[in-house]
């Protein structure tokens, strides 16, 4: 049967001596710049906010960058960790620190990100689920870099598969598989992304706290289960129930239910009429 070829594209951009800058990494790196850039621009845009009032300055978006990076990567090796190989990292405590082996857990990078967020806005009295909102909307560039690095890695691939599409990847045996990092790219990345401006700026949802960032938990979780029909589960935790249940299942159904609530319970702050 005629498969299409891997692309043959070396997990290392460039390497000069012991340094080594991986895709993966560097998929990280802008995710995050593009986020911070995006954020910026949302809180520098009246028309977007209720009353024409911004709910923080530029600069604290600046100052927010270095908390958000340690929430992602603290928060999402922490829970790959718990979630999905604890055995092997309590056997060997020293591979959680190897962090260019990979084994970064989304739903522990959001919960990493969410205790940085919730601490920053204390500390700057801006009100949380604005920050959560101006943050949520430039997330999913960064989700859709990361499928498309563990693509080129060669990692997270999807199920046997006869589709024309089907690859046979590297690490995943002589059969051809679904490249499901690049349909968990596409849905997490760009129409996420797509959905989100199109609530800020033609919905105006940022005049509402926390409808923005329960549609992007709510989108990223439906997108989630989705691509869980057809991507390998990992081989250490296989199928939790029959031949399609998985652990991503099971942590993404909460997030739609928290996606949900938010957006039912978001409601447009007053008008302020002169007096």
């Amino acid at each position: 049967m005629a498969v299409l070829p891997f692309p043959e594209i070396d997990p290392v951009l460039v390497q000069i001596g012991p340094l080594a800058i991986h895709w993966y990494g560097l998929a990280y790196v802008v995710g995050i710049v593009f986020a911070w850039w995006y954020a910026k621009r949302l809180v520098s845009n009246p028309r977007l906010w209720p009353n024409g009032k911004l709910p923080m300055k530029p600069q604290d978006i600046d100052d927010f960058v270095v908390w958000a990076a340690v929430g992602v990567v603290l928060g999402g090796r922490i829970g790959y960790v718990l979630f999905y190989d604890f055995a092997r990292y309590l056997a060997n405590p020293g591979d959680i620190f190897a962090v260019w082996q990979g084994g970064m857990s989304f739903h522990g990078g959001i919960l990493g990100t969410t205790i940085a967020m919730l601490l920053f806005a204390r500390s700057r009295g801006i009100h949380a689920w604005s920050l959560f909102d101006v943050v949520a909307a430039g997330v999913p560039v960064g989700l859709g870099l990361g499928r498309l690095a563990n693509f080129i890695n060669s990692e997270l691939w999807g199920r046997v598969s006869d589709m024309p599409w089907a690859l046979v990847f590297p690490t995943g045996g002589p059969l051809p598989r679904h490249p499901s990092q690049l349909y968990e790219g596409l849905l997490e990345g760009v129409v996420l992304f797509l959905v989100l401006r199109l609530l800020t700026h033609s919905r105006l949802k940022l005049k509402a706290p926390r409808f923005v960032s329960g549609a992007f938990i709510c989108g990223y979780g439906l997108s989630r289960i989705f691509v869980e029909f057809f991507r390998e589960p990992d081989a250490h935790i296989g199928y939790l129930a029959g031949n399609w249940l998985t652990m991503g299942m099971i942590l993404s159904v909460p997030m739609v239910l928290v996606g949900v609530w938010a957006m039912v319970t978001a409601k447009a702050l007053p008008r302020h009429t002169p007096t």
